[in-house]
């Protein structure tokens, strides 16, 4: 009998890569990626080694959603 960890099975995550995030979002490069981590300004990642840097999916949707504008004379983060 496999034991399951209700965490995870209430809701599924999908972790992504730097280059999967770039994929994900037009224009980022992983050089930008990497800044905007070095900053504290882009989305939530996750380090699970010294070398590994993951993103979680939903947080990389969330962080785009709130970078929207509706105007150019809005301050630029």
């Amino acid at each position: 009998m496999a034991v399951t960890n209700p965490a995870v099975t209430e809701r599924q995550r999908t972790y992504l890569s730097p280059d999967q995030v770039c994929d994900l979002i037009p224009g980022m490069t992983r050089a930008g990626l990497s800044q905007l981590r070095f900053r504290g300004k882009g989305p939530r990642y996750y380090k699970p080694s010294p070398k590994k840097v993951v993103y979680e999916l939903e947080e990389c949707l969330a962080w785009l959603e709130s970078t929207a504008r509706t105007g150019t004379a809005q301050e630029a983060s």
